[in-house]
């Protein structure tokens, strides 16, 4: 009787068991927040006096962004080959806590400023103890000099296309050579015609055949206004290796870069450099006339992406003259 009475209890237990498990409601992990993003330590850079000749002081300023306190911090400064800074290394006594920010000061030598638009870059770089906890951070500033003309028109410096009835004035690629307008009219690229390519749209040059209707890339600045997905350029190559960097600043001074290439006009797959091909025409222009009829002369577009959120303020062109330029947009 008692063992009966004891697997009978065992009995009861264990449904009492099964049916805790069968109604129980699982558990459900509590909600994790994402984390935060890491501090990092800033290091940032003064404007910088480009009239040189001249020695010009430069302060460097290292913030601790970090949850500790910030020591035994050496900073070190470097401009463009050949400029000489002094001195090599400042050490900055002392500790920093959270939020607080410790300044270095240094000297470099600024040569005679040149010609056209240039782009300098410089960097500052720190080393710590504490702070973020990282040990190194560095910062870097870019200086621009020159000229930033107001529109691509007033870069044109090659005749790239010439009317059948005169070609003398032709110099596409160097040798005399030029897109025959008549061949570009037949394809729909007359004077100051609309071209659409990558979602972009374009306007064809609209200077007379025979003037300066192009630009041979060779570092430009050009201002260009807008938002949108990516910059468009319209052109087309000389040679087999027209390709090159371009820079666009925004109207906050900060910037993107990207390649840009065209192929060669003639003897070279279309999609070279990334291109994507927009009108082809029958022939050229030769110095002595019209001629090569039956060979395709192409005009290319290609593009480099934005940040969509920000406001575009000019492009600077790739440093290859190469590269030849017609127009440049906005896309969407």
């Amino acid at each position: 009787m008692p063992v009966q009475v004891t697997a009978a209890r065992r009995a009861v237990a264990a449904l009492a068991v099964a049916a805790a498990a069968f109604t129980s409601t699982p558990a459900v992990a509590a909600p994790q927040d994402p984390a935060a993003p890491e501090a990092r330590t800033q290091v940032t850079i003064d404007p910088i006096d480009l009239n040189g000749p001249a020695i010009s002081e430069v302060k460097v300023t290292v913030t601790n962004a970090g949850p500790e306190r910030l020591n035994r911090l050496d900073v070190t400064f470097n401009g463009p080959v050949g400029w000489a800074v002094q001195p090599a290394v400042v050490s900055v006594d002392g500790t920093y806590k959270p939020g607080a920010a410790a300044t270095a000061e240094f000297r470099i030598q600024v040569p005679e400023q040149r010609g056209g638009f240039t782009m300098r870059t410089f960097t500052a770089t720190a080393t710590y103890k504490g702070g973020d906890g990282r040990g190194t951070a560095t910062g870097t500033r870019v200086e621009r000099s020159g000229p930033v003309l107001a529109r691509l028109s007033d870069a044109y410096n090659k005749v790239a296309v010439t009317d059948e009835n005169d070609t003398r004035a032709g110099e596409f690629d160097g040798e005399g050579n030029s897109f025959s307008a008549q061949k570009l009219a037949a394809v729909g690229l007359t004077p100051g015609a609309s071209v659409s390519a990558l979602g972009a749209q374009l306007t064809w040059p609209a200077a007379a055949p025979g003037t300066k209707n192009s630009v041979s890339s060779t570092g430009q600045a050009v201002k260009v206004a807008g938002k949108g997905s990516k910059l468009v350029f319209l052109g087309s190559g000389v040679g087999f290796g027209a390709a090159g960097t371009t820079t666009v600043f925004y109207a906050d001074g900060s910037s993107t870069t990207g390649s840009i290439g065209f192929p060669n006009w003639s003897f070279q797959e279309p999609t070279a450099h990334g291109a994507t091909l927009v009108k082809s025409t029958d022939g050229r222009n030769r110095p002595y006339g019209y001629g090569n009829a039956g060979i395709d002369y192409r005009v290319f577009a290609h593009s480099v992406a934005l940040d969509p959120a920000k406001e575009v303020e000019l492009v600077v062109l790739p440093a290859n003259a190469a590269v030849h330029v017609f127009d440049i947009a906005v896309a969407p």
